[in-house]
């Protein structure tokens, strides 16, 4: 090992000890921060990989609204075909970040899913704010949520067809956990394929499949169109789930640090703008509505990050744990627990057939020390512990503390 290579090691130890074990020690970890040189950006111009969908909002934003400057660095939003796509160019080093699903970072890091790389996870971009939709046509057959589709498939045996949009990816774990939580085992009992999110209203205009899981707007986009109902959404499944995530490798963090830092701090600056007003919420609908960026119209995008939804059969509801992109500093942080349960859908589901290391996984994707510096940038506020606890949809509390256990206990599984 040179010493180079062992400075740069020592270095991140020490960083990501001080973020873990004493998340609100800002000013000795700046100070440990400067201790080794120049804080500017060592890559100036950055490309950010994303795809058509709501969540993309504060990637776009901190470009637009110019807050990537304020940090000396230049976001440069590249528009993406598939998640498939955004993977092979991360890897490759065409993207320099990406928004990006969640267990996809997971999925290349263990190399299930595509390619093995070391990956990094610099903050989560979102919470909440995806959905399951039925098509119409089960609806009219009295298929509306969980227990009734249940009840139709098992009177009425033929294939049905579901959709998600990655396999490693948070789509496929919302809708696995979704069905299985409703006795139906997403294996067994269904045919899965993947499309990606804004081609989902097309697939099932057109009868490819019975559902799907996407994130926004493509689920009330179905109900506008008159093709599908939602079913439920995902915060329904796990409340203040972990979403999308700012993505790279870990290969781009040890070479460039300091970029690192700044893009993640400028990002944070655009989730907290989007979620301060309404105007502002408005204001990102607009811009990312555009052809550039999600492509669609702004009323397909305005009403659920405001919490207004509908199911497309004549309920309406407001939800208060819809999209959000900030809430006070609490969606950001990159959680520890919130990647290790990414990890035990993969082995309940198949995709893992060991049970890894899960906490050491977390600890070495999730770039905590990274987070901490470009938070204390932002004066965005920290948690005090990098473990959540919360109460899935069927009842099932993840906190993180045994997941293995957690893994093997479900009565559906691969």
């Amino acid at each position: 090992m040179t010493d180079l290579l062992k400075t740069s090691l020592q270095r991140r130890t020490v960083l990501q000890a001080a973020a873990v074990g004493t998340l609100g020690a800002g000013p000795a970890l700046r100070a440990l921060v400067h201790a080794q040189g120049s804080d500017a950006p060592e890559k100036k111009e950055v490309k950010i990989g994303f795809i058509p969908l709501t969540d993309c909002a504060s990637v776009v934003m901190a470009s637009v609204l110019g807050l990537d400057q304020k940090y000396g660095v230049k976001i440069i939003p590249s528009k993406e075909a598939s998640w498939a796509s955004v993977r092979d160019k991360l890897v490759s080093g065409e993207l320099d970040f990406a928004h990006v699903l969640y267990g996809l970072v997971y999925g290349v890091q263990l190399g299930i899913g595509g390619p093995k790389k070391d990956m990094a996870v610099l903050m989560t971009l979102n919470q909440n704010g995806q959905a399951i939709t039925l098509s119409k046509k089960l609806a009219e057959q009295g298929a509306t949520d969980g227990p009734s589709l249940a009840r139709l498939m098992r009177g009425e045996k033929r294939e049905y067809t579901f959709a998600h949009t990655f396999p490693t990816g948070t789509h496929a774990m919302w809708l696995y956990y979704w069905l299985a939580a409703n006795g139906i085992h997403p294996l067994k009992d269904a045919k899965v394929i993947t499309v990606p999110p804004p081609q989902m209203v097309a697939n099932m205009r057109v009868g490819n499949m019975d559902g799907f899981c996407v994130g926004e707007p493509w689920n009330h986009r179905a109900i506008m169109d008159g093709i599908g109902i939602t079913a439920t959404t995902s915060q329904a499944i796990w409340p203040s789930h972990p979403e999308k995530v700012l993505g790279t490798t870990a290969e781009f963090v040890q070479k460039n640090p300091n970029t690192a830092r700044a893009v993640t701090a400028a990002i944070l600056e655009a989730s907290r703008w989007i979620d301060e007003s309404l105007a502002n919420k408005n204001k990102m609908a607009e811009t990312i509505a555009a052809k550039a960026y999600v492509n669609t119209s702004v009323d397909a995008i305005n009403q659920r990050i405001l919490g207004r939804y509908q199911n497309g059969l004549g309920k309406t509801w407001d939800d208060p744990l819809h999209m959000k992109f900030y809430d006070g500093g609490a969606v950001n942080f990159p959680y520890l627990s919130d990647g290790m349960w990414f990890l035990t859908q993969h082995k309940r589901w198949g995709l893992l057939t060991a049970h890894p290391d899960y906490l050491a996984v977390a600890k070495k994707v999730n770039r905590i020390d990274v987070y901490q510096q470009a938070a204390t940038a932002a004066k965005v506020p920290l948690p005090k512990s990098a473990m959540r606890s919360h109460k899935l949809i069927d009842g099932v509390v993840w906190d993180g503390k045994d997941p293995a256990r957690y893994a093997d206990g479900f009565q559906l599984k691969a």
